[in-house]
């Protein structure tokens, strides 16, 4: 037709020969770019309680903690070797060492632990703490930089106070505690044994004595000759040796069957058998004296075993 003009055809580019190599290495490379990304695997690390998720081309756990900067040392715990292969998709828990200073029934050692808590800690050293008595709760974190802890166990002790005689439990520490936790009193005077600070361990049999009587003064000396007769063997036959003897028909009280009136006459007070053996033959010893060694109106009958052995 007349008057119209044809478009121009477009040009056809240089082909050149290295295009088809170019095009097929973009295709390799992109290939290998995938294939990599899916060797890389996705791995929960657990340490000391906080979790991450690390990916990493990791062919061991050593290399995997060495990328996440994460050290390990001698006592440290590791859920997997170290030349072990994570699997992707898998946990890997470390858990660091720290110092624990345990303190049972007063002994101390000094021991390592991974564990997070007090209760793990024990779990993990073998330590049964059922029933017993925790400075710090079961729950309490265990810090890296370590911890002291008492334990008391249970026990089972015996209380004796006047007319008390009875078995307890107990994860006292002392036996102070022991009859407070009894609401047992020791008044100014009372004996206890063993002491208030003692630790009272399984078995111990804990005595409140109250105090005795005030001696009399001993303003009397024993001559030598009158303390070395034989005073036992007088106690044995007028006693059978019992400081607590009565005999009603006298009445006659103690080792050496005192009269009341003999026994005054000497500086006792009370009656005889209110005074240990020491203080009745220390009576006795000045009774001869002051009867100049007329045995025979005192002890008629077993007077003459001072003078045998």
């Amino acid at each position: 037709m007349r008057g119209r003009r044809r478009a121009p055809r477009p040009q056809v580019p240089w082909r050149s020969p290295w295009a088809l190599v170019v095009g097929l290495s973009a295709v390799a490379v992109a290939g290998a770019l995938v294939a990599v990304t899916s060797m890389a695997k996705d791995i929960r690390l657990v340490v000391d309680g906080e979790a991450i998720v690390v990916r990493s081309f990791a062919g061991s756990v050593y290399e995997l903690l060495s990328e996440a900067d994460v050290s390990v040392g001698l006592g440290d715990y590791v859920s997997l070797g170290g030349h072990d292969e994570p699997a992707d998709g898998g946990t890997i828990v470390v858990r660091h060492a720290r110092p624990l200073r345990l303190t049972i029934d007063g002994r101390t050692t000094n021991r390592m632990v991974t564990a997070a808590n007090v209760a793990d800690a024990l779990a993990e050293l073998e330590i049964d703490h059922a029933g017993g008595r925790l400075s710090e709760p079961p729950h309490e974190v265990v810090p890296l930089s370590g911890m002291s802890l008492t334990m008391f166990t249970q026990r089972r002790v015996q209380v004796i106070a006047g007319d008390i005689r009875r078995w307890t439990r107990t994860t006292a520490g002392t036996v102070r505690e022991v009859l407070r936790q009894e609401r047992i009193r020791t008044p100014n005077g009372h004996k206890v044994t063993p002491p208030l600070d003692s630790f009272p361990r399984d078995g111990t049999v804990i005595r409140v004595v109250p105090p005795g009587p005030v001696l009399p003064p001993r303003t009397v000396p024993v001559q030598p000759a009158v303390a070395g007769l034989n005073w036992a063997g007088l106690a044995a036959c007028e006693s059978h040796g019992n400081p607590k003897a009565l005999n009603p028909a006298g009445p006659y009280y103690g080792m050496y069957q005192f009269s009341l009136a003999s026994w005054q006459a000497v500086g006792g007070t009370g009656t005889p058998v209110m005074w240990p053996a020491e203080e009745q033959t220390y009576r006795a010893q000045l009774l001869y004296q002051r009867v100049q060694g007329r045995w025979q109106g005192q002890w008629p009958h077993c007077g003459a075993r001072l003078f045998t052995r």
